[in-house]
Protein backbone atom coordinates (compact mmCIF):
# COMPACT_ATOMS: atom_id res chain seq x y z
CA UNK A 1 0.00 0.00 0.00
CA UNK A 2 1.73 3.16 -0.92
CA UNK A 3 0.97 6.59 1.06
CA UNK A 4 1.22 10.19 0.23
CA UNK A 5 4.34 10.36 2.80
CA UNK A 6 7.23 7.35 2.53
CA UNK A 7 7.27 8.02 6.56
CA UNK A 8 4.02 6.59 6.84
CA UNK A 9 3.87 3.14 8.68
CA UNK A 10 2.22 -0.17 9.12
CA UNK A 11 2.88 -2.17 12.63
CA UNK A 12 1.74 -6.06 12.40
CA UNK A 13 2.08 -6.90 15.41
CA UNK A 14 1.91 -10.63 15.17
CA UNK A 15 3.66 -10.51 11.79
CA UNK A 16 0.78 -11.26 9.22
CA UNK A 17 1.19 -10.02 5.93
CA UNK A 18 -0.11 -6.20 5.60
CA UNK A 19 -2.92 -7.18 3.47
CA UNK A 20 -4.30 -9.78 5.66
CA UNK A 21 -4.14 -8.11 8.78
CA UNK A 22 -6.16 -5.06 7.45
CA UNK A 23 -8.66 -7.61 5.51
CA UNK A 24 -9.09 -9.44 8.86
CA UNK A 25 -9.53 -6.00 10.74
CA UNK A 26 -13.76 -6.33 11.97
CA UNK A 27 -12.85 -2.62 14.30
CA UNK A 28 -10.88 0.21 13.67
CA UNK A 29 -10.55 3.45 15.41
CA UNK A 30 -8.83 6.40 13.37
CA UNK A 31 -7.12 9.33 15.92
CA UNK A 32 -5.53 12.30 15.34
CA UNK A 33 -3.43 11.10 17.87
CA UNK A 34 -0.75 8.68 19.34
CA UNK A 35 -2.68 7.52 22.83
CA UNK A 36 -5.87 8.96 21.51
CA UNK A 37 -6.95 5.17 20.03
CA UNK A 38 -6.69 4.09 23.66
CA UNK A 39 -8.44 6.68 25.30
CA UNK A 40 -11.61 6.39 22.67
CA UNK A 41 -11.45 3.35 21.00
CA UNK A 42 -11.53 0.82 24.12
CA UNK A 43 -14.75 -1.21 23.30
CA UNK A 44 -13.31 -1.88 20.04
CA UNK A 45 -9.76 -3.36 21.72
CA UNK A 46 -11.76 -4.86 24.34
CA UNK A 47 -14.05 -6.33 22.01
CA UNK A 48 -11.38 -8.26 20.02
CA UNK A 49 -8.49 -8.96 22.69
CA UNK A 50 -8.24 -12.63 22.48
CA UNK A 51 -10.86 -13.41 20.09
CA UNK A 52 -9.75 -15.00 16.55
CA UNK A 53 -12.78 -13.72 14.53
CA UNK A 54 -12.65 -9.93 15.84
CA UNK A 55 -9.61 -7.94 15.10
CA UNK A 56 -8.64 -4.30 15.80
CA UNK A 57 -6.61 -1.83 13.53
CA UNK A 58 -5.41 1.65 15.03
CA UNK A 59 -4.69 4.32 12.67
CA UNK A 60 -3.02 7.49 13.80
CA UNK A 61 -3.28 10.19 11.08
CA UNK A 62 -0.33 12.80 13.05
CA UNK A 63 2.99 12.45 13.81
CA UNK A 64 3.44 14.01 17.36
CA UNK A 65 6.02 15.82 16.80
CA UNK A 66 4.54 19.01 18.42
CA UNK A 67 4.03 16.34 21.84
CA UNK A 68 4.27 18.19 24.99
CA UNK A 69 7.90 17.14 26.74
CA UNK A 70 9.11 17.29 30.63
CA UNK A 71 10.94 15.16 32.87
CA UNK A 72 13.06 12.16 31.01
CA UNK A 73 11.89 14.23 27.69
CA UNK A 74 12.47 17.39 28.46
CA UNK A 75 15.86 18.44 26.23
CA UNK A 76 14.18 15.88 23.40
CA UNK A 77 13.69 17.19 19.99
CA UNK A 78 11.08 16.95 17.75
CA UNK A 79 12.40 14.30 15.42
CA UNK A 80 13.13 12.20 19.02
CA UNK A 81 9.93 12.85 20.12
CA UNK A 82 8.54 11.34 16.75
CA UNK A 83 10.55 8.11 17.15
CA UNK A 84 9.35 8.07 20.79
CA UNK A 85 5.60 8.27 20.19
CA UNK A 86 6.05 5.73 17.55
CA UNK A 87 7.11 3.49 19.34
CA UNK A 88 4.90 3.84 22.36
CA UNK A 89 2.24 3.58 19.85
CA UNK A 90 4.08 -0.18 18.65
CA UNK A 91 3.87 -0.82 22.06
CA UNK A 92 0.18 -0.55 22.08
CA UNK A 93 -0.65 -2.65 19.44
CA UNK A 94 1.78 -5.26 21.14
CA UNK A 95 -0.26 -5.03 24.17
CA UNK A 96 -3.45 -4.64 23.02
CA UNK A 97 -2.94 -7.47 19.90
CA UNK A 98 -4.07 -5.23 17.64
CA UNK A 99 -4.00 -6.40 13.84
CA UNK A 100 -2.35 -3.44 12.35
CA UNK A 101 -0.91 -0.17 13.67
CA UNK A 102 -1.08 2.45 10.93
CA UNK A 103 0.71 5.53 11.35
CA UNK A 104 0.16 8.12 8.38
CA UNK A 105 2.75 10.88 10.17
CA UNK A 106 0.88 14.10 8.71
CA UNK A 107 1.62 17.21 10.89
CA UNK A 108 -1.87 18.92 12.47
CA UNK A 109 -1.70 21.61 9.95
CA UNK A 110 -2.57 18.94 7.42
CA UNK A 111 -5.66 17.70 9.17
CA UNK A 112 -6.83 21.36 10.24
CA UNK A 113 -6.92 22.28 6.31
CA UNK A 114 -10.12 21.15 5.24
CA UNK A 115 -8.31 21.82 1.35
CA UNK A 116 -6.06 19.29 1.91
CA UNK A 117 -6.91 15.66 0.83
CA UNK A 118 -4.26 14.05 1.13
CA UNK A 119 -4.87 12.80 4.19
CA UNK A 120 -8.73 11.44 3.38
CA UNK A 121 -7.22 9.61 0.78
CA UNK A 122 -4.67 7.50 2.06
CA UNK A 123 -7.70 6.93 5.12
CA UNK A 124 -10.02 5.77 2.01
CA UNK A 125 -7.05 3.51 1.02
CA UNK A 126 -6.78 1.63 5.03
CA UNK A 127 -10.90 1.57 4.83
CA UNK A 128 -11.30 -0.49 1.54
CA UNK A 129 -8.53 -2.72 2.35
CA UNK A 130 -10.35 -3.66 5.47
CA UNK A 131 -13.68 -2.55 5.21
CA UNK A 132 -14.28 -2.55 9.08
CA UNK A 133 -17.61 -2.99 10.18
CA UNK A 134 -16.99 -0.50 12.99
CA UNK A 135 -14.68 2.22 13.28
CA UNK A 136 -14.22 4.68 16.09
CA UNK A 137 -12.80 8.09 15.92
CA UNK A 138 -13.19 11.84 17.65
CA UNK A 139 -16.83 13.65 18.50
CA UNK A 140 -17.71 16.31 16.39
CA UNK A 141 -17.78 18.80 19.97
CA UNK A 142 -14.59 17.73 20.86
CA UNK A 143 -12.63 21.21 21.64
CA UNK A 144 -8.83 20.12 19.85
CA UNK A 145 -9.44 21.50 16.42
CA UNK A 146 -7.29 18.48 15.11
CA UNK A 147 -9.09 16.07 16.76
CA UNK A 148 -12.31 17.54 15.33
CA UNK A 149 -10.43 17.41 12.14
CA UNK A 150 -9.78 14.04 11.79
CA UNK A 151 -13.43 12.68 12.58
CA UNK A 152 -14.58 15.65 9.71
CA UNK A 153 -11.79 13.37 7.14
CA UNK A 154 -12.43 10.35 8.45
CA UNK A 155 -16.23 11.33 7.22
CA UNK A 156 -15.18 12.13 3.72
CA UNK A 157 -13.29 9.03 3.28
CA UNK A 158 -15.78 6.61 4.60
CA UNK A 159 -18.22 8.84 2.37
CA UNK A 160 -15.93 7.50 -0.85
CA UNK A 161 -16.32 4.43 -0.34
CA UNK A 162 -19.37 2.27 -1.97
CA UNK A 163 -22.44 2.09 -0.65
CA UNK A 164 -22.22 -1.81 0.60
CA UNK A 165 -18.93 -1.70 2.00
CA UNK A 166 -18.82 1.13 3.92
CA UNK A 167 -19.23 0.61 7.94
CA UNK A 168 -21.89 -0.31 9.59
CA UNK A 169 -21.27 2.21 12.98
CA UNK A 170 -19.43 4.73 12.69
CA UNK A 171 -18.84 6.38 16.26
CA UNK A 172 -16.90 9.39 17.81
CA UNK A 173 -15.91 8.59 21.11
CA UNK A 174 -14.77 11.00 24.10
CA UNK A 175 -11.27 12.64 24.39
CA UNK A 176 -11.02 16.45 24.69
CA UNK A 177 -14.57 16.80 25.66
CA UNK A 178 -17.01 14.68 27.90
CA UNK A 179 -19.88 13.30 26.08
CA UNK A 180 -22.11 13.08 29.51
CA UNK A 181 -24.05 16.40 28.11
CA UNK A 182 -25.49 14.83 25.62
CA UNK A 183 -29.14 13.63 25.69
CA UNK A 184 -29.80 10.49 27.25
CA UNK A 185 -31.58 9.10 24.35
CA UNK A 186 -28.57 9.60 22.05
CA UNK A 187 -25.38 8.36 23.66
CA UNK A 188 -23.69 5.35 23.01
CA UNK A 189 -23.23 4.06 25.70
CA UNK A 190 -20.39 1.66 25.73
CA UNK A 191 -19.65 -0.86 28.70
CA UNK A 192 -15.99 -0.60 29.31
CA UNK A 193 -16.22 -2.52 32.29
CA UNK A 194 -13.82 -5.73 32.15
CA UNK A 195 -10.14 -6.09 32.02
CA UNK A 196 -9.51 -2.91 33.85
CA UNK A 197 -5.95 -3.96 33.91
CA UNK A 198 -5.26 -4.45 30.42
CA UNK A 199 -7.21 -0.72 30.57
CA UNK A 200 -4.49 0.38 32.50
CA UNK A 201 -1.69 -1.02 30.86
CA UNK A 202 -2.47 0.18 27.13
CA UNK A 203 -2.59 3.83 28.71
CA UNK A 204 0.84 3.38 31.07
CA UNK A 205 2.57 2.66 27.95
CA UNK A 206 2.57 6.38 27.07
CA UNK A 207 5.03 7.42 29.31
CA UNK A 208 5.87 10.29 27.52
CA UNK A 209 2.66 12.23 27.68
CA UNK A 210 2.15 11.14 31.60
CA UNK A 211 5.60 12.22 32.58
CA UNK A 212 4.87 15.55 30.21
CA UNK A 213 2.62 16.42 32.99
CA UNK A 214 -0.74 14.74 31.61
CA UNK A 215 -1.93 11.95 33.11
CA UNK A 216 -4.18 11.03 31.27
CA UNK A 217 -4.24 7.14 32.84
CA UNK A 218 -5.21 8.37 35.67
CA UNK A 219 -8.12 10.64 33.76
CA UNK A 220 -9.39 8.32 31.98
CA UNK A 221 -9.95 5.74 33.88
CA UNK A 222 -11.46 8.06 36.01
CA UNK A 223 -13.88 9.42 33.49
CA UNK A 224 -14.91 6.47 33.09
CA UNK A 225 -15.73 5.02 36.29
CA UNK A 226 -17.74 9.24 37.24
CA UNK A 227 -19.73 8.50 33.80
CA UNK A 228 -21.18 4.92 35.36
CA UNK A 229 -21.63 6.38 38.71
CA UNK A 230 -23.34 9.18 37.56
CA UNK A 231 -25.38 8.19 34.33
CA UNK A 232 -28.80 7.40 36.20
CA UNK A 233 -29.69 9.21 39.27
CA UNK A 234 -32.13 6.72 40.31
CA UNK A 235 -30.44 3.54 39.78
CA UNK A 236 -27.44 2.01 41.38
CA UNK A 237 -24.20 1.31 39.59
CA UNK A 238 -24.87 -1.62 36.91
CA UNK A 239 -21.25 -1.08 35.32
CA UNK A 240 -17.67 0.50 37.21
CA UNK A 241 -16.79 1.80 33.81
CA UNK A 242 -18.77 3.51 30.73
CA UNK A 243 -17.43 5.20 27.87
CA UNK A 244 -20.16 7.74 25.50
CA UNK A 245 -20.17 8.30 22.36
CA UNK A 246 -21.87 10.39 19.45
CA UNK A 247 -23.64 8.20 16.91
CA UNK A 248 -21.98 9.62 13.45
CA UNK A 249 -23.11 6.99 11.55
CA UNK A 250 -26.12 8.69 9.85
CA UNK A 251 -23.90 11.14 7.77
CA UNK A 252 -21.99 8.19 6.56
CA UNK A 253 -25.31 6.95 5.49
CA UNK A 254 -26.70 9.75 4.31
CA UNK A 255 -23.77 11.58 2.43
CA UNK A 256 -26.21 14.92 1.85
CA UNK A 257 -26.12 15.69 5.64
CA UNK A 258 -23.99 18.66 6.98
CA UNK A 259 -21.64 17.77 9.64
CA UNK A 260 -21.77 21.17 10.80
CA UNK A 261 -25.39 21.55 11.04
CA UNK A 262 -25.62 17.60 12.32
CA UNK A 263 -23.34 18.08 15.23
CA UNK A 264 -25.45 21.24 16.63
CA UNK A 265 -28.66 19.64 16.74
CA UNK A 266 -26.82 17.15 19.42
CA UNK A 267 -26.38 20.39 21.02
CA UNK A 268 -29.78 22.10 20.17
CA UNK A 269 -31.30 18.93 21.82
CA UNK A 270 -29.41 19.15 24.89
CA UNK A 271 -30.35 22.81 25.22
CA UNK A 272 -34.32 22.18 24.71
CA UNK A 273 -33.80 19.39 27.43
CA UNK A 274 -32.51 21.75 29.85
CA UNK A 275 -34.74 24.09 29.25
CA UNK A 276 -37.71 21.74 29.03
CA UNK A 277 -37.04 20.68 32.80
CA UNK A 278 -36.35 23.70 34.26
CA UNK A 279 -39.82 25.23 32.95
CA UNK A 280 -41.44 21.99 34.36
CA UNK A 281 -39.74 23.04 38.11
CA UNK A 282 -40.33 26.93 37.81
Amino acid sequence: MKFHLPSSEIFIPDGAPVDKALARTTHMSISAHQDDIEILAIEGILACFQQENKWFTGVVVTNGRGSPRDDLYKDFSDDQMHEVRFKEQRKAAIVGEYSAQVMLDYPSTAVKNGKDKKPVEDLLAVLNASKPEVVYTHNLADKHDTHVGTAIKTIEAIRQMPVGERPKKLIGSEVWRNLDWLVDSEKIIMDVNKRQSLQAALLGVFDSQICGGKRYDLATMGRRTANATFFASHNTDSSSGLVFGMDLTPLIENPSLEIQAFAAGFIDRFALEVKERLASLL
